[in-house]
């Protein structure tokens, strides 16, 4: 479950506890509107047009709080699929409320090919400004809010998991409302994958930026050999901003030392239409198995989004993992595992 750090800093400043830091996403100030009141302020809607808490009134409302490149939140995305598929035609309405964590994620461009990619068809409310964010005091990716016909917050559920409850209250609150004719048989799906579960009991390796400011593990100018678990270098002529590392000539490397089924990495080219080919090796061998790897372990970054480079068969084992970038002109952010 990914916390949103910049809005803890937020609440940190207002209490005057926490300075010195730099916080790139405090341009939105706090939002005088609570809960589906908060609708009225999203930047745009995607798949509808805009929703508002009136319009709502007497419907059972599932607000879904994600970014697109939220492993975390990709993860519970077949399950809310399957629900707005399954009950929407029972007075239920699924808003995705897409409030972006990297600055690349408030391109609507992008935004719109991620979710067209990801077969999402339900409203998206785009929430560049966090507005709606702050309406409902969120502090996650993702996040559910289950909000019934008067505009109360039934449940809650933050992070991965907890499918059959879910859908047990959306089912009580439907029924509180009179729909019927649906199954009381909870959904099943066909995650395939970025959107398949972690596997939990070999999960030693945790979400790690590679932007300077948030950081963990990194050992500059070290020996590629000499990598710990959960440690990482670069290789190469490489610039380290805040937010990120951006590679400045050709066979660049990024090397980390993981304990994981999955390596997944968010990643895009540095400017739109760009592409930057690279290699990926485990122990020195050419990967396969990942989504955006063929069998040689070679694939191309074309867009900003994540990148499922490793999935692996058991036993899993520390592992070195190793990615060459053929040309310059990438950026890389967030190693994330499953």
């Amino acid at each position: 479950m990914r916390i949103n750090q910049d809005r803890r800093r937020f609440l940190a400043i207002a209490a005057a506890t926490f300075a010195g830091l730099e916080l790139p996403m405090l341009g939105a100030t706090k939002s005088l509107l609570g809960g589906l009141s908060a609708l009225r302020n999203a930047t745009a809607w995607l798949n509808s047009p805009p929703l508002t808490a009136d319009a709502l009134r007497g419907k059972v409302v599932l607000v879904d709080f994600c970014t697109y490149t939220c492993v975390n939140w990709l993860r519970t995305l077949p399950y809310v699929r399957a629900w707005d598929a399954k009950y929407r035609q029972h007075g239920l309405v699924v808003i995705g409320a897409h409030t972006p964590e990297f600055d690349f994620e408030h391109d609507l461009d992008n935004v719109r090919r991620a979710i067209k990619a990801m077969r999402v068809d339900y409203p998206i409310a785009v929430d560049n400004e966090y507005a709606i964010w702050n309406g409902f005091s969120n502090q996650y990716w993702p996040a559910l809010y289950l909000i019934d016909a008067k505009g109360a917050t039934r449940f809650t559920h933050f992070g991965e998991g907890a499918y059959d409850e879910s859908e047990r209250k959306i089912q009580n609150v439907l029924g509180d409302l009179g729909a019927k004719g649906f199954s009381p048989e909870l959904v099943t799906v066909d995650a395939r994958g970025l959107e398949v579960a972690a596997d939990w009991g070999n999960l030693r390796s945790q979400e790690n930026y590679l932007g300077a400011v948030r950081t963990e593990g990194f050992r500059a100018n070290s020996d590629a050999a000499r990598l710990g678990l959960n440690q990482w270098t670069l290789d190469g002529d490489w610039q380290q901003s805040p937010r990120a590392v951006a590679l400045r000539k050709s066979n660049g490397r990024i090397v980390y030392r993981f304990h994981a089924r999955d390596l997944n990495l968010v990643m895009g080219p540095a400017a739109r239409g760009m592409s930057v080919r690279y290699r990926v090796r485990v122990d020195g061998q050419p990967a396969s198995g990942g989504a955006d790897v063929d069998a040689q372990g070679n694939g191309v970054v074309t867009e900003q989004r994540t990148y499922q480079l490793i999935r692996q068969a058991r036993p899993i084992e520390d592992r070195q993992f190793e990615i060459e970038f053929l040309e310059a002109g990438v950026e890389a952010f967030c190693f994330t595992f499953g």
